[in-house]
């Protein structure tokens, strides 16, 4: 029996535990958000999700079906098992209170996708200054040959999942990210199961 999904509100984070074996699906229930993953070893937490490793080791910047998410310390966190988007980001950190000062100017910034994490994962013991680059779930950010970075609305459709299968037990963290750019201009729930 397939369980029921969880909803992550627009604008906050969640964060749970997975066993080896368990199955993680990331839905997006109305399309074009971004949701901002963490996975750190749950008998260490200084093993974390590491962009640099990932994508060294899969030799490419999008990410897929059949790809591996590393660690820090070069072991297999996450493999992806199914994806009907296809483009997610490796690259740009979670939004925080900063990015919106310095990117927006906004004046009385959100926490962001970082203090919803940061707040989400203090109960298990990781600090914020262990948070690293985020998998961007859905985020479609293009690189132009000059190397410029743009931030464009993403793929996912309504109902839209890909879906992980952890390979060691860990802890998860999880967003419906903040950034007005990354969700094309509206905030929207993520949904996520776990079988």
């Amino acid at each position: 029996m397939t369980a029921r999904p969880h909803e992550i509100a627009p604008r906050t984070g969640v964060a749970f535990t997975l066993d080896a074996g368990q199955s993680l699906t990331v839905i997006d229930p109305c399309g074009q958000q971004v949701a901002d993953l963490l996975a750190y070893a749950r008998d260490d937490v200084r093993e974390i999700i590491s962009g640099g490793r990932t994508l060294d080791y899969q030799s490419k910047l999008f990410l897929t079906t059949g790809d591996t998410l590393w660690s820090n310390r070069s072991r297999p966190m996450l493999v992806i098992e199914a994806d009907d988007v296809g483009r997610h980001d490796f690259l740009l950190t979670p939004c925080s209170r900063e990015t919106f000062e310095i990117i927006y100017g906004d004046k009385d910034p959100h926490r962001g996708c970082f203090g919803n994490l940061a707040a989400a994962l203090e109960p298990y013991g990781i600090a914020p200054d262990t948070i690293p680059t985020a998998f961007n779930v859905f985020m479609n950010v293009t690189v132009a040959g000059d190397g410029t970075l743009a931030v464009k609305p993403p793929l996912s459709k309504a109902g839209d999942s890909i879906v992980f299968r952890a390979r060691m037990p860990l802890i998860i963290g999880l967003t419906a990210c903040s950034a007005l750019q990354s969700n094309n201009g509206s905030f929207k729930p993520i949904h996520y199961r776990i079988d």
